[in-house]
């Protein structure tokens, strides 16, 4: 009998690709102004590059994107603050994550 299941988040339960894309999207939007030089795919090839799928601390990716396009208007520290509390809400599970839970339980 299996008592319980333990899952990793990130490429498991979670498409972390996607989930990213999405709030990059999102935040190229809700910045645009401070963004308004730089070219949408630009600035989410970029950043997904620099992310290098998760292993790279969001700190470092904000410091890189805004000395590499000349950001002016938003600290890294805003970016961070915007990544934390935004990308919660871009998480996007793999299909048939939801059935898969609701069977195993």
């Amino acid at each position: 009998m299996i008592r319980a299941v333990i899952f990793d988040l990130d490429g498991t339960l979670l498409n972390r690709a996607v989930s990213l894309e999405k709030f990059v999207d999102d935040q190229y939007e809700r910045c645009r102004e401070a963004f308004r030089h730089i070219h949408k795919n630009a600035y989410m090839d970029r950043f997904i590059e620099l992310d290098a799928r998760g292993y790279v601390w969001k700190d470092k990716v904000y410091q890189q994107l805004i000395a590499e396009f000349l950001i002016e208007g938003r600290t890294w520290k805003e970016l961070l603050d915007d990544y934390i509390h935004h990308f919660p809400l871009h998480c996007t599970p793999f299909d048939h994550v939801e059935n898969t839970l609701k069977r195993l339980s």
